[in-house]
């Protein structure tokens, strides 16, 4: 069998993807994706492709709906529009590694999560609670939430 050419686009539903963009760009150093070169939006693009009108909401795909690493590194990330409202914990979350891992000083590793939290809250992040285990286990991480609730670790 031959093998086959994959990349990887984490999809994250919501309500609100112009929202999620403006945060997970800045949150991951992302940028917005523009649509593919000859069209003046994705909507445009996906209306030539024959995506049919009944499954192109009001106003999807007129701005950017994903963004990308502007190094080409990481997943794309597509915030697809969906009626319903997240009413659950997420089964998938990210995990924002800006520590260095073990290796590094404690004290290190929570200032340096910190510092990510602080920046993530200014951009309108919630903080849930801190994972601080501080009987030998070295471990630190601050859980979060983004703007529409989904949970997410700065580890």
């Amino acid at each position: 069998m031959e093998p086959i050419e994959m990349t990887l686009q984490i999809t994250i539903d919501c309500a609100e993807p112009q929202r999620l963009v403006r945060f997970w760009a800045e949150a991951l150093r992302y940028v917005p994706q523009p649509p593919p070169e000859g069209y003046a939006s994705w909507r445009a693009y996906w209306e030539a492709l024959g995506v049919p009108e009944e499954e192109l909401p009001e106003g999807a795909g007129d701005l950017p709906e994903s963004i990308e690493d502007p190094k080409g590194v990481g997943p794309r990330v597509w915030f697809q529009q969906v009626p319903e409202r997240k009413t659950v914990k997420n089964r998938v979350h990210l995990d924002l590694k800006v520590g260095g891992g073990r290796d590094v000083p404690l004290a290190l590793r929570r200032e340096r999560v910190d510092g990510e939290v602080g920046r993530l809250t200014a951009l309108g992040a919630t903080i849930l609670y801190t994972m601080d285990e501080p009987d030998g286990m070295d471990y630190y991480a601050v859980v979060l939430q983004d703007p529409e609730g989904n949970e997410f670790c700065v580890v």
